[in-house]
């Protein structure tokens, strides 16, 4: 079955009514496109997972803010498709803005109590744009299953909330996150990296791991935080820290002590690329 370009919503939910109508299960995988590894391994975890595979690829304008790199996010298209064929999707649905956001277009979704803490702080109204553009793009493909990297751990959970909340019916699977050998998170901005940012990011996933061991040694959450934030500059000197935190894995709240399900998240400035990671603390 060759690969079917999707650009109209239309098209896109008429061929997913007929999939339904036979009996096919329909996996989605939604992306912002620049596809790397990782979308790759998301894609593959579908396509074990489903009859039919869909990968949205959709530079949301609705989740960047002001002075934000909306305009010069990557956008490589006959390069994610290539991508997408050779991992098995059935059908891509690439959507321009109006499609997504008609005229007139005045609703958003907003998942209170985990969009306002940590990348919610830094990056205001990002969730709400998330949770909107995610809700519609479940409503125009209707799949059984959607796939999330852990790499953007909070999106996955606010995600889920929302599946949860709004009765969506689908299952929200959270996909491990691609690394390179050196411990670098797979994300499109490490194409932003210059080549001394680059040999100097991975400590960032170096420094998590650091905290994690005092952790599960049973040190405090803050004296767990300060691990990891005095690791990342000493590393990286020039770097600016967001934040370092210590979570509990599902609500996002701050941890009140080092046990149980948690999650350490780090957001980090390197020159003009912010990255982000996370890793769990207790598997």
């Amino acid at each position: 079955m060759s690969l079917l370009l999707c650009t109209r919503r239309r098209r896109m939910s008429e061929l997913v009514r007929r999939w339904r109508e036979q009996g096919l299960s329909i996996g989605l995988v939604p992306t912002m496109g620049a596809l790397h590894e990782g979308h790759a391994s998301l894609i593959r975890r579908a396509r074990r997972g489903n009859d039919r595979v869909v990968v949205s690829i959709f530079v949301n304008p609705a989740q960047f803010g002001p002075g934000e790199d909306y305009a010069r996010y990557p956008r490589a298209l006959s390069r994610d498709l290539a991508l997408c064929r050779r991992c098995g999707a059935d059908a891509v649905y690439h959507p321009g803005v109006s499609q997504v956001y008609p005229e007139g277009f005045s609703t958003a979704v907003q998942v209170s109590g985990l969009s306002e803490r940590l990348e919610g702080k830094f990056r205001p109204g990002h969730f709400r744009g998330v949770a909107t553009v995610v809700l519609k793009l479940l409503e125009t493909t209707r799949p059984e299953r959607a796939y999330f990297g852990e790499k953007d751990y909070q999106q996955l959970t606010l995600v889920r909330r929302m599946a949860s909340d709004l009765d969506l019916g689908v299952a929200i699977v959270g996909c491990p996150t691609a690394r390179q050998p050196d411990g670098l998170a797979l994300s499109s901005r490490n194409a932003y990296l210059s080549p001394r940012e680059r040999a100097l990011a991975p400590a960032i996933h170096a420094a998590l791991v650091a905290a994690r061991g005092l952790a599960r040694g049973g040190a405090s959450p803050k004296a767990v935080e300060r691990r990891a934030r005095a690791r990342i500059l000493a590393s990286i000197p020039q770097a600016r820290v967001d934040y370092v935190e210590l979570v509990d894995a599902r609500t996002l709240r701050p941890a009140e002590r080092a046990r149980g399900r948690l999650r350490l998240l780090a957001a980090v400035w390197l020159g003009k690329t912010r990255l982000i990671d996370n890793i769990p603390v207790f598997n």
